[in-house]
């Protein structure tokens, strides 16, 4: 971005003013005071672009642009099309790459992306045109940890004429670039990387460990997260230390033990040494700050192994937690947990969402945390207080020697679960008797029950909510303006079955399969998929709306008549002054029918499609070639404001689609 792009305005304009400035920009010999439009202040210029993964570091997946509305947005056309440079790669080395999940920055007429083989590019905003890409080589340390080769975005930094792209490596480097260029920064690290893999405190195994998520620049701290698998596949897996580095020099600044160290503050929450050995509990998804405050929120995953406990007594802190740390030092400010001595891979799994809003006729600065469970947490951000009360109720207890489950688990009292928890007879299909019948006795085949139901050895356990959510990594979009959050989650229970493992004195691991159906047809009543619009002054729900309609795939379910049942495929959100976007992805089978494995996509009415925020009615839709596979994002460029969003990858073509009106 330029210098001059950063100074303050002398002149007051509102939004709409600069929007339309931008749609005359192209014009400023015409205008007398063009000079205003080159002088307006950092934050306005921000408003027209998307220098944050997420939109702004508050996680809003939100921008104030107007130009696309509900009346024309079906009017929406393709304006350019970019091709990955992936597939060129994965072709020449035989790769196989999964679902490309890119969010792209825009800043200063430059979209900023990844492709699924951690290749950064540099993108033209108008025309689509490659400017530069990196190659880190990162396939020649062969198939990253956990879910291979795939890839969400970068972090953009600068300070007056320097200006970098910074993100990790699928197997686990620190990567900064000059934005302009592309090279890597000499003086950055060793030569523009740093090896995440070094400093943790044990020795770790490079094929154990990477990154997928774009890492987060707050008051010149890199704060980075990592993958790291939830199975035991070593006897210690690498620990899951969220660490903050300089952003000129690369230097190590803060290291944040998810698993504490001796000493530290909740190492008695392992018993019998276990926190020497038990690794993850890592950062894989997105994370959020507030400037302001100098405070940075890390949503934390399960721990290794995360359906098999005996070896991990005790609740385990920092495991399946929401921490606030100071973006400067990573000292802890306030933590919670959601799940104790987790053992449901109930991951946090999306950044949390900073909005301010009113409660009681009171402000409050909120974070409001997305889960698995299909529960929405939410807190003072401040001080860490539950804004509603969060409940500590009894739950089921493990069968399963040596086994010590948690006799409590936290529930929100407000706002209440946006998808389905647990399983009962009452959950079942009813669109006919004969269905009802079926999934009556293919229940009988499962151990199931509440919410946090433990493993039997006695028949595989139904999670409800399954490991991909109710909410997935896809998160919530919400409006600052409003304080209305929106909700994406699918009903997709999985089945948990322990079984032994081949890693010594680690007992048994769990395998994940998903919930079988009847010829397509799900055990459970719809919606599968859907968008909940929680307000967050009051904890309550505006609206729920099904996304998607799983009888278009199902001929049973379309043989019935029946309409607006949702799909379960994840959702992702945008959210405008005027609407609200969704992308459903297609869906997905597996080569090899496990979770772990390469998946194949499938294309399932592939559009992006528009909803009324106050009331959930669809407004509008446009086609895609391919299911989208991120969150779509927008930008006011050269007077038009553009949609762009990620589609495709594994074994369909990575694409990134921009459409103007």
């Amino acid at each position: 971005m330029s210098e001059k792009n950063h100074q303050k305005s002398h002149t007051r304009l509102s939004r709409r003013e600069l929007i339309r400035l931008g749609a005359a920009a192209a014009a400023l010999p015409l205008l007398k005071d063009a000079a205003a439009f080159c002088q307006i202040s950092a934050a306005e210029h921000a408003s027209l672009e998307w220098p944050q993964y997420a939109g702004d570091h508050a996680s809003t997946k939100y921008s104030a642009l107007d130009q696309i509305t509900a009346e024309n947005f079906s009017g929406l056309k393709i304006a350019w099309t970019w091709r990955s440079v992936e597939e060129e790669l994965a072709k020449t080395h035989n790769l196989k790459t999964w679902a490309w999940e890119a969010t792209p920055l825009m800043i200063g007429g430059v979209l900023y992306l990844t492709t699924s083989l951690s290749q950064a590019v540099a993108v033209d905003a108008g025309t689509g045109k490659m400017l530069w890409v990196y190659d880190p080589e990162t396939w020649k340390n062969g198939v990253p940890s956990n879910n291979g080769f795939v890839h969400r975005g970068v972090a953009y930094w600068a300070d007056g004429a320097d200006s970098r792209v910074v993100y990790g490596t699928g197997d686990g480097y620190l990567i900064c670039l000059h934005a302009k260029t592309g090279k890597p920064i000499d003086d950055f690290g060793e030569k523009g990387r740093i090896d995440l893999t070094q400093g943790l405190g044990r020795p770790v195994e490079r094929k154990l460990y990477g990154v997928s998520s774009p890492p987060l620049i707050c008051h010149d701290v890199i704060v980075m997260g990592s993958k790291v698998n939830d199975v035991p596949l070593a006897g210690e897996m690498p620990p899951g230390d969220v660490r903050g580095f300089d952003v000129r020099t690369g230097k190590l600044l803060w290291s944040f033990h998810t698993i504490p160290h001796k000493g530290e503050f909740g190492y008695d929450t392992w018993k019998n040494g276990s926190a020497e050995t038990t690794g993850a509990g890592n950062l894989w998804t997105m994370l959020s700050a507030d400037d302001e405050l100098g405070f940075i929120y890390l949503p934390l995953t399960s721990v290794s192994d995360d359906h098999y406990g005996v070896n991990r007594p005790g609740d385990g802190l920092f495991g399946e937690s929401l921490v606030c740390v100071e973006a400067k030092t990573g000292k802890r400010v306030w933590h919670f947990q959601i799940a104790h001595h987790g053992l449901w891979d109930y991951d946090l799994p999306a950044a949390p969402n900073l909005i301010d809003v009113n409660v009681n006729g009171q402000p409050v600065k909120a974070v409001a945390q997305t889960s698995k469970e299909g529960f929405l947490y939410v807190f003072d951000r401040v001080t860490g207080k539950p804004i509603w009360p969060i409940e500590e109720r009894p739950v089921p207890q493990s069968k399963i020697p040596g086994e010590q489950t948690s006799p409590t688990q936290p529930f929100p009292t407000k706002p209440a679960a946006f998808d389905r928890q647990g399983v009962t007879e009452a959950d079942l299909i009813d669109f006919t008797p004969e269905l009802h019948a079926q999934a009556l006795a293919a229940l009988q085949k499962y151990n199931y029950g509440p919410l946090f139901m433990p493993e039997s050895f006695e028949k595989p356990t139904i999670e409800m909510p399954g490991i991909a959510g109710g909410a997935s990594w896809s998160g919530a979009a919400c409006d600052p303006e409003t304080g209305i959050c929106y909700v994406s989650s699918v009903t997709l229970p999985y089945t948990a079955e322990l079984v032994p493992s081949s890693v010594p004195h680690t007992g048994y691991i769990g395998k994940m399969r998903p919930v079988g159906t009847m010829n397509g047809v799900p055990l459970w009543k719809p919606p599968y998929g859907r968008v909940t619009a929680v307000d967050l002054n009051t904890g309550d729900h505006r609206w729920m709306t099904p996304v998607g309609n799983l009888a278009d795939e199902v001929p049973a379910l379309k043989q019935l008549g029946l309409k607006n049942l949702g799909r379960p495929a994840r959702g992702h959100l945008l959210l405008t002054k005027s609407v609200l976007i969704i992308g459903q992805e297609g869906s997905t089978q597996r080569e090899g029918g496990s979770p772990s494995d390469v998946p194949k996509f499938q294309t399932v009415t592939p559009n992006l499609v528009a909803f009324d925020k106050s009331s959930g009615k669809r407004v509008g839709e446009v086609a895609l070639p391919h299911n989208a596979t991120a969150a779509p994002m927008t930008y006011m460029h050269k007077g038009k404001q553009f949609l762009v969003v990620a589609t495709g990858g594994a074994n369909l073509p990575a694409e990134l689609i921009a459409f103007t009106l």
